[in-house]
């Protein structure tokens, strides 16, 4: 689900035992051996903007006889299609397949599809990353078929320009209290977004897809239950929370922009909107988006240590080797190679992707100073998303997670975003796309 963007960040020079938190890093690899006697190509299927593309070169030229063939998706559900129809074919899926944590279930259903990673030195670098995004990527038969990427551990952008200008303090610490701080609600989120259309006439956020995305990314139990079971219907605290939701956009709160357009950028420069959902990866979005729509650093976004209803993670990724892959050993030393410590600062720094191996988290890299920190007003923003991210594990996501995110729930979000139904009506309407499009188990 993240939107296609590039961007070119510079390093912060790191200290001495930066370096050698870097290099023990990428020391072991567990490749089983990443070159190949003869030239070969590695095809590698990714979407959105993961921060890879320098490194593809970087790996090409520490290993003469591969060349890496990249195919980037623009987004993550269109990644899921076209994965689903090659896996159904049986042949066209890549040496290296990245997987979004929204379809990870599905991916397991088949995971006798994927190469066990054990086989290629997996079990010697499973301490790289946080326990549970190992857990994710390992399947009921204790086979390990992905190595992580990012997480998404969700702060909250916001112009401070716009801030100021309708009487509201702008500067992070004060916005972090004015949200409740370490209690920030969504009944605060809503207040101050009342407060602000009150002063202004504007709406608070974009559309409501991404905020109720939020909601239920915070609950121990989201679509599904832990044991895989639907748990939309007769869920009451699904139910109250979209009924907040209805009447944000009753109230004149969203300014209902289309998913992943935002009229090529205008939206996050022209005051459509004063706040923006921010999981690590969307940062650079943000970034993206503004440039595109001709404004820069001064346009005003900035990035506060608060996160209305708690910790939440949106997204993160995971490489896997399908079985079809020609060259398992050489794809997966790829993977791992892409999945270091110091490979995580990079991509990092080229695309906001919050790194999930735990070396990489803190090194000064991520936590210092780059282009990204200096678009968001100087905002700390590497060490604010290691403060967001404490207290996140990853919700279960059941097979159809994505299907029910965006087909079950998106036309309802913008029937509310545009009038068309109130909450009660629009909540039906999504139950009856969810008899229709999902299983009911």
């Amino acid at each position: 689900m993240k939107l296609s963007r590039r961007t070119r960040i510079a390093a912060a020079v790191a200290g001495a035992a930066s370096f050698a938190l870097i290099a023990a890093g990428c020391s072991s690899s567990g490749s089983g051996g990443g070159s190949s006697s003869d030239p070969i190509t590695l095809t590698v299927t990714t979407f959105g903007t993961m921060g890879f593309d320098k490194l593809y070169s970087q790996y090409e030229k520490e290993h003469p006889n591969i060349t890496i063939k990249a195919t980037n998706i623009d987004t993550g559900d269109n990644a899921l299609t076209d994965w689903q129809t090659k896996q159904a074919a049986g042949s066209g899926l890549p040496d290296v397949q990245a997987v979004e944590e929204g379809w990870l279930s599905k991916v397991m259903q088949v995971s006798d599809q994927f190469t066990d990673l054990k086989s290629y030195g997996a079990n010697d670098i499973k301490d790289r990353w946080v326990d549970w995004k190992l857990k994710q990527a390992t399947d009921k038969n204790g086979r390990i078929i992905g190595y992580g990427t990012d997480i998404g551990p969700e702060g909250l952008c916001y112009n401070g320009k716009l801030f100021a200008a309708a009487g509201l303090p702008s500067d992070r610490e004060s916005v972090a209290k004015l949200f409740g701080g370490e209690n920030a609600s969504w009944d605060d989120f809503f207040k101050v977004g009342e407060q602000y259309h009150a002063a202004t006439g504007k709406p608070w956020y974009d559309q409501s897809g991404f905020i109720w995305n939020a909601m239920v990314n915070q609950q121990d139990e989201g679509y599904y239950t832990k044991d895989g079971k639907l748990n939309i219907k007769d869920n009451s605290d699904l139910k109250a929370l979209w009924s907040k939701l209805a009447d944000g956009a009753a109230a004149g709160l969203s300014s209902n922009q289309a998913q992943w357009d935002w009229g090529k950028g205008k939206a996050f420069t022209d005051g459509s909107f004063a706040t923006f959902v921010c999981p690590g990866w969307m940062l650079g979005v943000v970034q993206g988006q503004v440039k595109a729509g001709g404004g820069d650093a001064a346009t005003g976004w900035d990035f506060a240590n608060v996160f209305p209803g708690g910790a939440a993670n949106w997204g993160g990724s995971f490489l896997t080797v399908p079985t079809q892959s020609k060259h398992p050993k050489e794809a997966a030393a790829l993977a791992a190679w892409l999945t270091t410590a110091k490979s995580q600062v990079q991509t990092f720094q080229a695309a906001g992707t919050f790194p999930s191996v735990t070396a990489a988290q803190t090194d000064a890299g991520v936590t210092g100073e780059s282009d990204l920190t200096k678009f968001f007003n100087n905002a700390p923003v590497g060490q604010i998303l290691g403060e967001r991210a404490k207290g996140v594990v990853a919700q279960y996501k059941g097979p159809d997670d994505s299907v029910i995110q965006s087909q079950v729930f998106g036309p309802s979000v913008q029937q509310l975003d545009s009038g068309k139904a109130n909450g009660d009506q629009a909540w039906d309407n999504a139950m009856k796309l969810l008899d229709q499009l999902v299983v009911n188990k």
